[in-house]
């Protein structure tokens, strides 16, 4: 029987549908977010089926191990030790920062062993072979489709039955049975629904490039994040050569957690100790640099804070930061005008995570406080030292989680000394490096003054 074709408007931000266009989401509350898009809805209705029978927890057997090495050991640790079979992973980040050149070197690992299967709909052929020689990559069982129609992708999946398949990218692919055009809130739906469909069926490893928005965020709708099992994100500035990929979401591992690359001409080359790359104990001493004692996820990571402060020449003092939170700097200017005696009213104060790294855990307020302070008093600290612990707004140094494997990673690189919060100080600190437990914000500031 014919379908019956109906206009609808959807909401591009959570994909809300509504009858008519309105100026404002009543889902997500997002203004001229709505979009008209022809959905086909058939008149034929389907058989009752009979219901599946329910499974008890106990009675699930795992017979064999259900993960495997993607071939690069900075994506296994992000991932949570590997692929699952049977998983989505979604991966999205701004153009040109090496999606695609990264999941091409994780096939061609993996095609030496299991079938896997490239799909592109936004580059030729030629143009993926090319970039595959640029980056020296030798991979002749590596499969590739060009295509974005979704039921011909599909029948390739269908007859090929690979391990591991990548969609790049999402955005680019479209479905017959929708009027809409590829992109949409509906398409973008319908396609991932049918993608998860097949990898949970045949436990494929199915893994999502996503477009992302001005502000970061992945395109389409929201739920495109809910369907997968995994969400990550690639993170670094283009003038940089280092790159951070972090699990936002992950059903088999942490979340949060890390790897680091840098950019080479023979593609993404993997970083196995970070904290060397971001900080150097040795380098000359200056005023308004910190090194912090950060965690991201279950590694350690050390990393350098600037801070720049200087008379503000109009009434309105610039705060500017980078990959620190803003609202956290306005924060802590005001306790340290309360409770460390240094009014900054009319200073203008940046700060700077250096190497691109963004740090949002509350582990940086003492260091972020301490490098303002060395910039407003022009002394430097010791730069053999390493801060971390959370300010409250009353003055007081509160603890952090897993301060012990903190200062072993800075005892490894050759750090000295540390300013940390009391609570995290215990009898089985690492050999080589001193300790300064302090309970206030005024306590870190003496302190620092004395060394």
């Amino acid at each position: 029987m014919q379908a019956k074709r109906k206009s609808v408007f959807v909401c591009s931000v959570c994909g809300a549908q509504a009858p008519k266009w309105v100026g404002q989401c009543d889902d997500c509350e997002s203004w001229n977010t709505l979009v008209e898009s022809r959905i086909e809805r058939s008149t034929v209705r389907r058989a009752t089926r009979s219901a599946p029978p329910a499974q008890r927890l106990d009675e699930v057997s795992i017979e064999r191990d259900v993960r495997f090495s993607s071939g690069i050991g900075e994506l296994d640790r992000v991932l949570g030790d590997g692929y699952v079979e049977g998983s989505v992973v979604l991966i999205g980040g701004d153009p040109g920062i090496g999606k695609s050149t990264l999941l091409l070197q994780s096939l061609a690992h993996l095609s030496q062993s299991v079938p896997v299967l490239y799909i592109t709909g936004e580059e030729s052929a030629q143009q993926v072979a090319m970039r595959a020689r640029r980056l020296g990559i030798d991979a002749p069982e590596l499969a590739l489709l060009t295509e974005n129609n979704l039921e011909d992708v599909t029948g390739c999946l269908e007859s090929r039955k690979p391990r591991v398949v990548v969609i790049d990218s999402i955005q680019t692919l479209y479905s017959n049975q929708l009027t809409s055009a590829p992109g949409s809130v509906a398409q973008v739906r319908e396609t991932a629904a049918q993608l998860v469909r097949f990898a949970k069926r045949e436990n494929t490893v199915m893994i999502l490039i996503g477009h992302v928005t001005k502000g970061g965020a992945l395109a389409g709708p929201r739920i495109l994040e809910h369907m997968v099992d995994t969400v990550l994100y690639f993170e670094g500035e283009k003038s940089s050569r280092f790159r951070l990929i972090r699990a936002i979401k992950n059903r088999f591992g942490a979340v949060n957690e890390i790897g680091v690359f840098a950019m080479t001409e023979r593609g993404l080359r993997e970083v196995s100790n970070p904290s060397a790359m971001f900080v150097n104990p040795n380098r000359d001493p200056s005023p308004g640099r910190v090194t912090l004692a950060t965690q991201e996820g279950s590694r350690p990571l050390l990393a350098e804070v600037q801070a720049l402060v200087d008379r503000s020449p109009v009434a309105n003092p610039k705060r500017l930061t980078v990959g620190i939170d803003s609202n956290r700097l306005s924060m802590l200017l005001a306790v340290l005008h309360r409770h460390g005696g240094y009014p900054l009213y009319d200073q203008d104060v940046f700060v700077n995570a250096v190497g691109g790294i963004k740090i949002t855990e509350p582990a940086a307020d003492l260091a972020v406080a301490l490098a303002v302070v060395s910039s407003l008093r022009d002394k430097p600290l010791r730069q053999d030292m390493i801060v971390f612990g959370e300010v409250g707004l009353a003055g007081e140094v509160r603890p952090v989680q897993r301060g012990l494997d903190r200062l072993r990673e800075a005892a490894k690189l050759g750090f000295k000394s540390a300013i940390i919060p009391h609570e995290n100080k215990s009898r089985s600190m690492p050999q080589g490096i001193g300790i300064i437990a302090v309970k206030r914000l005024s306590e870190a500031i003496s302190k620092m003054r004395s060394e």
